[in-house]
Protein backbone atom coordinates (compact mmCIF):
# COMPACT_ATOMS: atom_id res chain seq x y z
CA UNK A 1 0.00 0.00 0.00
CA UNK A 2 1.05 3.83 -1.05
CA UNK A 3 -0.67 7.08 -0.40
CA UNK A 4 1.77 9.42 -2.02
CA UNK A 5 0.71 9.01 -5.44
CA UNK A 6 -2.98 10.00 -4.90
CA UNK A 7 -4.44 12.46 -3.39
CA UNK A 8 -6.55 11.77 -0.11
CA UNK A 9 -10.51 11.25 -1.02
CA UNK A 10 -12.69 13.41 0.65
CA UNK A 11 -16.13 12.76 -0.61
CA UNK A 12 -18.07 11.54 2.58
CA UNK A 13 -19.73 15.25 3.44
CA UNK A 14 -18.74 14.24 7.27
CA UNK A 15 -14.58 14.58 8.40
CA UNK A 16 -15.32 11.86 10.25
CA UNK A 17 -16.49 10.04 7.62
CA UNK A 18 -13.12 11.20 5.65
CA UNK A 19 -11.24 9.81 8.35
CA UNK A 20 -12.61 6.57 8.15
CA UNK A 21 -12.14 6.70 4.02
CA UNK A 22 -8.43 7.60 4.64
CA UNK A 23 -8.04 3.71 3.29
CA UNK A 24 -9.66 2.77 0.31
CA UNK A 25 -9.36 0.83 -3.02
CA UNK A 26 -9.94 4.05 -5.63
CA UNK A 27 -8.33 1.84 -8.84
CA UNK A 28 -7.36 -1.59 -7.92
CA UNK A 29 -4.95 -1.42 -4.81
CA UNK A 30 -5.84 -0.49 -1.71
CA UNK A 31 -4.59 2.89 -0.34
CA UNK A 32 -3.64 4.18 3.23
CA UNK A 33 -3.07 7.23 3.11
CA UNK A 34 -2.07 7.17 7.27
CA UNK A 35 0.37 3.95 6.87
CA UNK A 36 3.06 6.06 7.83
CA UNK A 37 3.72 9.33 9.82
CA UNK A 38 4.14 11.37 7.26
CA UNK A 39 1.39 10.20 5.45
CA UNK A 40 -0.86 10.92 8.61
CA UNK A 41 1.07 14.21 8.15
CA UNK A 42 -0.11 14.69 4.78
CA UNK A 43 -3.50 13.34 5.40
CA UNK A 44 -4.20 16.33 8.04
CA UNK A 45 -2.86 18.64 5.98
CA UNK A 46 -5.19 17.66 3.13
CA UNK A 47 -8.37 17.59 5.43
CA UNK A 48 -7.72 21.13 6.87
CA UNK A 49 -7.40 19.65 10.26
CA UNK A 50 -3.87 21.04 11.41
CA UNK A 51 -2.84 24.27 10.44
CA UNK A 52 0.20 23.76 8.50
CA UNK A 53 2.58 26.24 10.66
CA UNK A 54 1.70 22.94 12.97
CA UNK A 55 2.44 20.10 10.80
CA UNK A 56 5.70 21.80 9.65
CA UNK A 57 6.64 22.27 13.48
CA UNK A 58 5.92 18.54 14.23
CA UNK A 59 7.89 17.51 11.16
CA UNK A 60 11.44 19.29 12.11
CA UNK A 61 10.46 18.56 15.72
CA UNK A 62 9.35 15.08 15.65
CA UNK A 63 11.79 11.96 14.87
CA UNK A 64 9.72 9.81 11.87
CA UNK A 65 9.83 6.87 14.46
CA UNK A 66 7.75 9.34 16.57
CA UNK A 67 5.51 10.08 13.81
CA UNK A 68 5.23 6.68 12.84
CA UNK A 69 3.74 5.54 15.80
CA UNK A 70 1.13 8.20 16.20
CA UNK A 71 0.03 7.30 12.80
CA UNK A 72 -0.25 3.75 14.04
CA UNK A 73 -2.27 5.20 16.68
CA UNK A 74 -4.49 6.67 14.34
CA UNK A 75 -4.77 3.92 12.27
CA UNK A 76 -5.80 1.64 15.38
CA UNK A 77 -8.39 4.14 16.17
CA UNK A 78 -10.38 4.04 12.65
CA UNK A 79 -10.28 0.58 12.20
CA UNK A 80 -11.88 0.46 16.16
CA UNK A 81 -14.58 3.10 14.92
CA UNK A 82 -15.39 1.61 11.80
CA UNK A 83 -17.48 -1.61 13.61
CA UNK A 84 -19.11 1.56 15.42
CA UNK A 85 -20.55 2.82 11.87
CA UNK A 86 -20.83 0.18 10.22
CA UNK A 87 -23.40 -1.69 12.56
CA UNK A 88 -25.22 1.36 12.67
CA UNK A 89 -25.36 3.43 9.66
CA UNK A 90 -28.72 3.48 8.16
CA UNK A 91 -30.57 4.10 11.87
CA UNK A 92 -30.55 6.91 14.31
CA UNK A 93 -28.40 6.56 16.73
CA UNK A 94 -29.45 5.87 20.63
CA UNK A 95 -28.26 6.91 24.22
CA UNK A 96 -27.00 3.46 24.91
CA UNK A 97 -24.58 3.83 21.93
CA UNK A 98 -22.42 6.28 24.08
CA UNK A 99 -21.36 3.08 26.22
CA UNK A 100 -18.99 2.26 23.18
CA UNK A 101 -18.22 5.87 22.77
CA UNK A 102 -16.00 6.36 26.12
CA UNK A 103 -12.54 6.03 24.23
CA UNK A 104 -13.62 8.89 22.24
CA UNK A 105 -14.78 10.72 26.04
CA UNK A 106 -11.65 9.79 27.34
CA UNK A 107 -8.92 11.02 24.46
CA UNK A 108 -11.17 14.44 24.39
CA UNK A 109 -10.67 15.30 27.96
CA UNK A 110 -6.80 15.58 27.03
CA UNK A 111 -7.59 18.09 24.77
CA UNK A 112 -5.74 21.58 25.11
CA UNK A 113 -8.60 23.60 23.52
CA UNK A 114 -8.77 27.27 24.64
CA UNK A 115 -10.98 30.13 23.62
CA UNK A 116 -9.48 33.65 21.92
CA UNK A 117 -11.37 36.87 20.60
CA UNK A 118 -10.69 37.41 16.77
CA UNK A 119 -11.26 39.89 14.13
CA UNK A 120 -14.19 39.33 12.43
CA UNK A 121 -15.60 41.81 9.36
CA UNK A 122 -19.03 39.81 9.13
CA UNK A 123 -20.25 40.12 13.10
CA UNK A 124 -21.62 43.63 13.92
CA UNK A 125 -19.32 44.34 16.48
CA UNK A 126 -16.25 43.39 14.37
CA UNK A 127 -15.23 40.73 17.02
CA UNK A 128 -15.57 36.98 17.15
CA UNK A 129 -14.71 34.28 19.82
CA UNK A 130 -12.95 31.65 17.99
CA UNK A 131 -11.51 28.65 19.77
CA UNK A 132 -8.01 27.18 19.13
CA UNK A 133 -5.50 24.22 19.73
CA UNK A 134 -2.89 24.00 21.22
CA UNK A 135 -0.31 21.03 19.78
CA UNK A 136 1.93 20.39 22.54
CA UNK A 137 2.76 16.71 21.80
CA UNK A 138 3.05 14.69 19.19
CA UNK A 139 -0.20 12.77 20.32
CA UNK A 140 -1.93 16.09 19.96
CA UNK A 141 -2.19 15.13 16.35
CA UNK A 142 -5.16 13.14 17.38
CA UNK A 143 -7.33 15.33 19.24
CA UNK A 144 -8.82 16.99 15.75
CA UNK A 145 -9.37 13.33 14.22
CA UNK A 146 -10.92 12.54 17.83
CA UNK A 147 -12.91 16.08 17.43
CA UNK A 148 -14.54 14.91 14.24
CA UNK A 149 -15.48 11.19 14.90
CA UNK A 150 -17.33 13.05 18.00
CA UNK A 151 -18.84 15.28 15.82
CA UNK A 152 -19.95 12.58 13.38
CA UNK A 153 -22.11 11.15 16.38
CA UNK A 154 -23.53 14.17 18.03
CA UNK A 155 -24.11 15.96 14.72
CA UNK A 156 -25.12 13.43 11.84
CA UNK A 157 -27.80 11.78 11.32
CA UNK A 158 -26.82 7.77 11.13
CA UNK A 159 -30.31 7.13 8.92
CA UNK A 160 -28.19 8.96 6.27
CA UNK A 161 -25.16 7.53 6.89
CA UNK A 162 -24.55 5.20 4.08
CA UNK A 163 -22.04 3.09 2.11
CA UNK A 164 -20.82 3.79 -1.31
CA UNK A 165 -22.95 0.71 -3.57
CA UNK A 166 -20.41 -0.09 -5.47
CA UNK A 167 -18.88 -3.65 -5.48
CA UNK A 168 -15.48 -3.13 -4.45
CA UNK A 169 -16.24 -0.14 -2.96
CA UNK A 170 -15.51 0.15 0.97
CA UNK A 171 -15.99 4.21 1.32
CA UNK A 172 -18.81 5.87 3.34
CA UNK A 173 -20.71 9.39 3.18
CA UNK A 174 -23.51 10.80 5.00
CA UNK A 175 -25.81 11.38 2.18
CA UNK A 176 -27.35 15.17 2.42
CA UNK A 177 -28.70 15.15 -1.39
CA UNK A 178 -32.78 16.51 -1.55
CA UNK A 179 -34.38 13.32 -1.15
CA UNK A 180 -31.50 11.72 0.29
CA UNK A 181 -31.38 9.32 -2.94
CA UNK A 182 -26.91 9.27 -2.99
CA UNK A 183 -25.58 5.83 -4.00
CA UNK A 184 -22.39 6.46 -4.88
CA UNK A 185 -19.20 7.77 -3.44
CA UNK A 186 -18.74 9.90 -6.32
CA UNK A 187 -20.35 9.75 -9.82
CA UNK A 188 -16.68 10.68 -11.32
CA UNK A 189 -15.63 6.86 -9.20
CA UNK A 190 -18.12 4.15 -8.50
CA UNK A 191 -20.98 6.06 -10.29
CA UNK A 192 -19.64 6.01 -13.55
CA UNK A 193 -18.40 2.19 -13.57
CA UNK A 194 -21.69 1.38 -12.69
CA UNK A 195 -23.55 3.09 -15.66
CA UNK A 196 -21.06 1.15 -18.03
CA UNK A 197 -21.23 -1.92 -16.29
CA UNK A 198 -25.36 -1.27 -16.91
CA UNK A 199 -24.83 -0.31 -20.11
CA UNK A 200 -22.55 -3.38 -21.26
CA UNK A 201 -25.08 -5.69 -19.50
CA UNK A 202 -27.70 -4.03 -21.59
CA UNK A 203 -25.61 -4.61 -24.92
CA UNK A 204 -25.25 -8.01 -24.11
CA UNK A 205 -29.20 -8.64 -23.52
CA UNK A 206 -29.59 -7.23 -26.76
CA UNK A 207 -27.38 -9.32 -28.15
CA UNK A 208 -28.91 -12.28 -26.81
CA UNK A 209 -32.37 -11.55 -27.91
Amino acid sequence: MDYRPIPAIFVADAPGLDFLNSIATPVDEPVDWIADGEGLLSWLEQACLVPVDVLAQMRSQTSPAELDEIAQKARGLREWFRPFVQKRKGRPLKAKDLRELEPLNSVLQRDERYGVIVADANSASGLAFDTRRRYLTVDSLLMPIVESLAKLVCEEDFTYVKACEGPKCTLLFADHTRGHARRWCSMAICGNRAKVAAHRARLKEGKGG
